[in-house]
């Protein structure tokens, strides 16, 4: 019964995608079935459209910017709690992550209101600033299972053995926590990519790929919203695969590199 519950648990997740990407192969304009037959007209439809080419490279843009910044300011906050012992440790981290349960419309309302007070203009830069701000708990909080089980003890004695500050962190910290900011890092693009309610109040005349889409819905429903949802979907598909073989290379490094010790020894 537990195995039943969980494959219905997966179709009842996956189901939505595969509907989808089912219509978006139908060569008929029609969204209900019986399917009458396969067709990628669709997408050479919206592939040809150059206002999405041209959301989805700002989709792109704001997404690649949000995660580098959003890495490195998490990145910074994760070495700074690793340093950090007691209570202080747990307080500071929930204070971090408590900025997850702002809903999105406040979020964005009191981005835009702040934007104005400073005068700073609409475009992609406060759309970026919005997606680091808005993802930012989340990286945090996806590091926080790892950063709790780090031994800073490693630190010191790679200090004690002569290594540098930046040494020990380049040869000790991020080898270890790598991964976890390969994955925390993975999940703010995909935050970012498909960010829609904040990106309305504070994206100007520009346009990313759910704002495109939204607009698009608003006016009709036809098969190139099916594809544009897709191209969206394998993109971001191509992201998850790209950083699970990162981390798979590097878990293999690793295991000859163990390997190679221990037959040495």
């Amino acid at each position: 019964m537990l195995r039943l519950y969980l494959w219905l648990y997966v179709g009842f997740l996956y189901a939505p995608i595969v509907i989808i990407g089912l219509f978006s192969f139908h060569s008929s304009g029609s969204l209900v079935f019986p399917f009458e037959g396969v067709s990628v007209r669709w997408y050479g439809d919206i592939f040809a459209n150059s206002t999405f080419r041209r959301s989805l490279w700002n989709s792109l843009i704001v997404a690649t910017g949000a995660t580098l910044t959003t890495a490195l300011l998490g990145a910074s906050v994760a070495l700074a709690l690793i340093r950090i012992k007691g209570r202080a440790k747990d307080v500071i981290a929930m204070v971090c992550a408590a900025p997850i349960a702002l809903p999105g419309l406040f979020l964005g309302i009191a981005l835009l209101s702040g934007f104005a007070q400073i005068g700073l203009n609409r475009s992609l830069v406060t759309v970026t600033i919005a997606h680091t701000l808005y993802a930012l708990p989340f990286f945090v909080a996806t590091l926080r299972s790892r950063i709790d089980y780090f031994d800073g003890s490693l630190e010191e004695a790679a200090r004690d053995l002569g290594a540098t500050s930046w040494q020990s962190f380049r040869l000790v910290t991020l080898p270890i926590l790598r991964p976890s900011l390969l994955g925390a890092a993975m999940l703010v693009f995909a935050l970012s990519f498909d960010e829609l309610i904040i990106t309305v109040f504070v994206s100007g005349n520009e346009s990313t790929l759910p704002m495109m889409v939204w607009s698009m819905m608003r006016r009709t429903v036809d098969p190139t919203i099916n594809a544009a949802s897709m191209a969206a979907f394998a993109l971001s598909l191509l992201v998850t695969l790209i950083a699970g073989a990162s981390f798979w290379m590097q878990r293999r490094k690793r295991l000859q590199t163990r390997t190679a010790f221990l037959e040495d020894a």
